[in-house]
């Protein structure tokens, strides 16, 4: 309990550095939006419906794409102002592999609406591009002295070393999952966002509890811009973060899990990432194993819409539990930080 009040007393000095990216995030992404969605109109940006979705989708054609490239700005120039007060290579490669993610969904996006190549980059080219990123982001803290290969068990005092071969095998597992699992999430509005929102929470809170300002910078760098984002992204949305969004998110949650020596605990605050691709993992298997499907449709949030739920209750069932799942985490951690 004294380390934990300790930690608690060395952050408090560091607060209003905390509180800077958060506002500074939302602030720039709140301005952007508004601006950003009747230029994407001008440009015909609007999302394209499947005819394998769900019927009732079909209204929200049209609605702006790619809004996520509002909170990445707010992000990257929190960040910056963060590296600008005090430098930290942890949150400069956060900031740089993050945005190179949303990168590769800017890329997606474009291939999708302006070369109306509906599927956009090829899984084999999106997992290249996210397996090359991660690599990166690897080995430059490795290098520099800013990552081993420790990583924290849930319900455990200490970490646990890994065999570099398969701790490189594990990052990249992890990164590369995240990212697709929050692509997959965003399905209906304001769904992936929410979910992202509660993850954020939990990597500052624990960010606070390990002192770990650049972390703690980051998460609420990111937070403030998926906050902001929300407002116009709750349903019925006004515009769509798009694979730029996802992928952005995807990459942050990933980098921070990370960073922070938490590739499992992002496991459990997750939860509601993984279900998403289990649901397709598991239908794709069943129909061609057996010609049947599991579900109704997948990923999973398409499956209680067709059971009847309205976008909003999906959004609130799926939050309430990623909440839940985030106090485990905290409890989960507790062990390690209380033997610091």
């Amino acid at each position: 309990m004294n380390i934990l009040l300790e930690n608690t007393e060395n952050m408090a000095g560091n607060i209003w550095l905390g509180i800077m990216p958060f506002l500074l995030s939302f602030a720039v992404t709140v301005i952007v939006v508004p601006i950003l969605i009747p230029y994407l109109k001008r440009l015909k940006f609007g999302q394209e419906i499947l005819e394998i979705g769900p019927s009732w989708h079909k209204k929200k054609e049209g609605t702006p794409t790619m809004g996520g490239l509002a909170f990445i700005l707010g992000t990257v120039i929190a960040g910056a102002a963060a590296l600008f007060v005090h430098f930290d290579l942890r949150l400069l490669m956060m900031v740089l592999i993050s945005a190179g993610f949303g990168l590769v969904g800017v890329t997606d996006d474009y291939i999708k609406v302006v070369k109306k190549r509906n599927l956009g980059l090829t899984a084999r080219q999106k997992f290249l591009l996210q397996t090359i990123l991660a690599v990166i982001y690897v080995v430059v803290l490795w290098q520099t002295g800013n990552l081993d290969n420790h990583i924290i068990i849930p319900f455990m005092k200490r970490t646990v070393e890994i065999n570099r071969f398969f701790y490189v095998l594990l990052i990249l597992f992890v990164v590369t999952g995240t990212v697709n699992a929050v692509n997959l999430t965003d399905g209906i509005d304001g769904l992936a966002s929410s979910i992202t929102v509660a993850v954020l929470l939990f990597f500052t809170a624990v960010s606070v509890l390990l002192s770990d300002l650049g972390g703690a910078w980051y998460a609420l760098a990111v937070l403030g811009g998926c906050l902001a984002f929300l407002i116009f992204n709750k349903y019925p949305a006004r515009v769509f973060m798009g694979d730029t969004g996802s992928l952005f998110l995807g990459g942050s949650l990933s980098v921070l899990a990370v960073g922070l020596k938490m590739p499992l605990v992002l496991i459990i605050v997750g939860f509601v990432y993984l279900f998403e691709t289990l649901s397709v993992i598991i239908q794709v298997t069943s129909f061609k194993l057996t010609g049947k499907r599991v579900f109704k449709m997948t990923p999973i949030h398409h499956h209680f819409e067709m059971c009847g739920w309205k976008e909003k209750k999906i959004v609130g069932v799926f939050t309430a539990v990623t909440v839940v799942l985030c106090v485990v985490g905290i409890f989960a951690v507790m062990p390690y930080i209380k033997g610091m």
